[in-house]
């Protein structure tokens, strides 16, 4: 079959024209899909969504394993879309590339870092697209799109062949515009898993920093699980006596401080230019002490631990994917970077607590029209094939 990449969304990256069919036969024969522009594809440069990384950094040797993965398994890559700057944000533009169009709601933005892949799914041009999550870089252009996305468990999926953000947060993920493709390719990705939920816990802090909208989609996941699964929801505080705003200043501190320890070394000698926002936050990574990070490392562990007792291995947990809609491509700066802080606090329960997060995607009643909003369930370690299983399911049965 001859494919040829058609970019009607502006999602591709100039250097990413190319197509690479997939094995003869396999478990993803026939399914097209694209890769974020930080997955070396073997023979190509990788150019982590600044012009810079591309000039610096030679053709990578081999794929990464994730591209490799499923290459081997049929499906075909129909080259490289656009990432925000080195994944460091959750907007979805690029002052060098562009912002990709979000089919789903046209005068707003797709979501980041992993915009290009968004974006070409949610416009059908491929069948999935291979993405990263870091802070919320799946989940949250997932729900401004309309898509299934997840954050992967910390570690399952490799990310050799990965440019990094925050390795130590980092995660190897995927996004699908139909539940039955999600599904094949958590198959061949993702080990077995079994979880039988005997708890259902509602977390009400998360819930309280969305917008209106999620709260017809979240009430209906709530019931729905329910029914299936005859259990009383338990409504919980994921952050117990703390809040979330602590939680994210946690990652806030951490991440970066790990991000400028991968490329610190390398903006130093290169010097490349970053949009105002990104350049920023590489200023503010900085500036972050070893004392800081290490006070921020111990938060993390006692954050960790006290998210994986709520769910123990059992439990399933609901919240909203996002804090809001998609935000209008011509908004103002502070606004975005207002609901870009409740969001962080939203996604960063998973992140910190290295769990699995599998977002369901819903057309929420808004003024004017329907617009894209993710629901999530978050799981126990390890739990993500039988997560992406349980969603599906649900999801199937809910209007």
């Amino acid at each position: 079959m001859s494919w040829a990449v058609d970019d009607r969304v502006g999602a591709w990256v100039p250097h990413g024209r190319f197509v690479i069919e997939g094995a003869g036969i396999g478990p993803l024969q026939g399914l097209r899909f694209v890769a974020k522009d930080v997955f070396d594809v073997a023979g190509h440069s990788t150019g982590a969504g600044n012009p810079t990384w591309l000039a610096t950094h030679g053709p990578a040797p081999q794929h990464a394993c994730i591209v490799e993965r499923v290459l081997a398994a049929g499906a075909t890559l129909l080259g490289k879309v656009i990432t925000d700057e080195l994944a460091f944000s959750l907007h979805g533009d690029n002052v060098h590339y562009g912002t990709p169009l979000n089919s789903a709601a046209p005068d707003s933005v797709p979501g980041g870092s992993s915009s290009g892949s968004a974006a070409a799914v949610a416009a059908r041009l491929v069948d999935f697209a291979l993405a990263t999550d870091t802070g919320g870089s799946t989940r949250v252009p997932a729900s401004y799109c309309g898509l299934w996305g997840l954050r992967t468990t910390q570690g399952l999926v490799s990310t050799r062949g990965v440019v990094p953000l925050a390795p130590g947060f980092d995660t190897a993920t995927w996004l699908a515009h139909d539940a039955g493709t999600f599904a094949r390719v958590g198959e061949v990705l993702l080990p077995e898993a079994r979880l039988v939920p005997r708890h259902l816990i509602v977390l009400d802090d998360a819930c309280a920093l969305a917008d209106p909208a999620f709260a017809a989609p979240l009430s209906a996941i709530v019931k729905e699980l329910s029914a299936v699964w005859r259990l009383v929801p338990r409504h919980e505080r994921a952050s117990g006596d703390s809040s979330l705003e602590a939680w994210r200043s946690v990652y806030a501190t951490l991440a970066p401080w790990q991000s400028w320890r991968a490329h610190g070394d390398w903006i130093e000698r290169e010097q490349p230019r970053f949009s105002p926002a990104i350049e920023a936050r590489w200023q503010a990574a900085r500036g972050i002490s070893a004392m800081h990070a290490d006070e921020a490392s111990r938060a993390a562990a006692r954050i960790s631990a006290r998210v994986r007792e709520l769910l123990g291995a059992d439990g399933i947990a609901v919240l909203p994917s996002a804090a809001s809609v998609a935000p209008r491509r011509d908004a103002e700066a502070a606004a975005v970077d207002a609901v870009r802080l409740r969001t962080m606090a939203i996604t960063c329960i998973a992140g910190l607590a290295g769990l699995p997060q599998v977002s369901i995607p819903f057309a929420a009643a808004t003024p004017g029209a329907p617009f894209p909003v993710g629901v999530s369930l978050l799981g126990p370690p390890g739990s993500d094939r039988a997560l992406i299983a349980i969603a599906t399911a649900v999801r199937e049965s809910v209007p």
